[in-house]
């Protein structure tokens, strides 16, 4: 089969830092560690594991941050590479061991890359705290091997599919998971809005956990598909409040308004002018930038996970505010002095997991198809940029440049 590999090395890692703010080259071109190349298709791992062909498989921000070693060093111990990338991913059936019950050859799947001890082999009585909890993204076994199957092979270690060197991502024309991590998406959620099931899952995961107070104004800062997935999951879950987004591109503020947004701001002044609307007061330090007392957001996402993004939000909390963080955060230097002046609190969410929902339980994604069959929503629209494997080049900089190549959503089409 064809698949795109990343090959982490020193030399990549060298390569990238000095050429790769100079030029794509450096970063997706062949003196990078991102190859596409023939590997044989994978088998089956074991008699509840199914085979898989790619339809599509999306770039996500954190693979685009890998590639470019720019992602932080501390969950390196959480993958193995070389591994084959992507881990939103459409696919279908096209082979089942003998024990999986869950889906048949035929079905349209979509994948929850989040590897658990159940897929790592362990047994339903040696599981760790987070997947008994049904929360295996966060599963406390990713730096360890699988215990050893019967041909006397484990499997490695890795938190994820797409970042993993014995389980292949969707960036390839074939892959296996456990029938555990699939999902069989409904008839009447087309490809394109299907493939989006990952990224609005983690939206929909934030919004599940840390919901809103029916009466109180949320932020949610971001252009991205988890920003907009999150805008929608919070109107599909119910919330008729006050929803501002933050985009930074008009594209983006359109899908925003058409997902549920009440109103869009861009980063800066406009932001800053809606924060005011809620009756904060601005005050000038000796040194530094503004600062606020009054008003303010009592419940903000940030989407983006950046220095910037969480500076703002937490100058944008209200007292006792939740902030809410949803992108992919790396190291960074943050004044924390209003987290502690204004007591608020910052939860993170990795992935997905098992939901109280409507009087019982059911994992994320599933719930993401119901409610876009409930919807009906053209959540596709985010889907700016589709290329065949072969480009995966073009692609990577599409994604990586979108504020030139207007791109929200690329994919990727084996």
């Amino acid at each position: 089969m064809r698949a795109v590999r990343f090959h982490v090395s020193i030399p990549g890692y060298l390569i990238a830092k000095s050429l790769g703010r100079v030029t794509d080259w450096a970063l997706f071109g062949a003196a990078g560690g991102v190859k596409l190349e023939d590997l044989p298709v994978p088998a089956l791992p074991g008699r509840s594991w199914v085979g898989l062909e790619v339809l599509q498989s999306g770039i996500c921000g954190s693979d685009i941050s890998n590639v470019s070693y720019a992602a932080s060093p501390s969950m390196e111990p959480f993958g193995s590479f070389p591994a084959v990338l992507g881990h939103e991913i459409l696919a279908r059936v096209v082979e089942t061991g003998p024990q999986v019950r869950a889906v048949e050859v035929g079905q349209r799947v979509v994948v929850d890359p989040m590897i658990s001890c159940t897929t790592r082999g362990f047994g339903a009585g040696d599981h760790c705290r987070s997947c008994d909890a049904g929360l295996h993204s966060t599963c406390e076994r990713a730096g360890e091997e699988g215990p050893p199957r019967k041909d006397g092979s484990c499997l490695g270690r890795g938190l994820t599919i797409g970042y993993h060197g014995d389980l292949p991502g969707g960036w390839g024309e074939r892959m296996v998971a456990h029938e555990s991590q699939l999902f069989v998406v409904p008839d009447a959620v087309p490809d394109r809005r299907a493939v989006l099931t990952e990224p609005v899952s983690i939206g929909l995961h934030g919004a599940l956990r840390s919901p809103p107070h029916p009466d109180e104004p949320v932020l949610v800062i971001g252009s991205g598909p988890i920003a907009l997935g999150t805008i929608w999951a919070l109107r599909a879950l119910g919330f008729d409040g006050f929803l501002l987004g933050q985009t930074k591109r008009p594209h983006e503020a359109e899908l925003a308004r058409a997902f549920g947004a009440s109103d869009v701001v861009s980063p800066g002044l406009e932001a800053r002018n809606a924060l005011v609307d809620t009756g904060a007061v601005a005050y000038q330090p000796i040194v530094g930038a503004e600062v606020f007392e009054r008003g303010g957001f009592p419940l903000i996402f940030d989407c983006v996970g950046s220095e910037g993004s969480l500076a703002q939000a937490l100058s944008f909390a209200s007292p006792r505010g939740r902030v809410v963080m949803l992108g992919c955060a790396g190291q960074t230097r943050l004044d924390l002095t209003w987290m502690w002046a204004r007591e608020i609190e910052l939860k993170g969410y990795v992935g997905y997991g098992r939901e109280r929902w409507r009087g019982g339980t059911r994992h994320t994604m599933a719930i993401a198809h119901e409610l876009m069959e409930e919807t009906g929503t053209p959540l596709e629209k985010m889907v700016t940029h589709v290329f065949p494997l072969r480009q995966f080049r073009t692609a990577l900089g599409a994604a990586a440049n979108h504020r030139s190549s207007g791109a929200v959503k690329v994919l990727l089409e084996p």
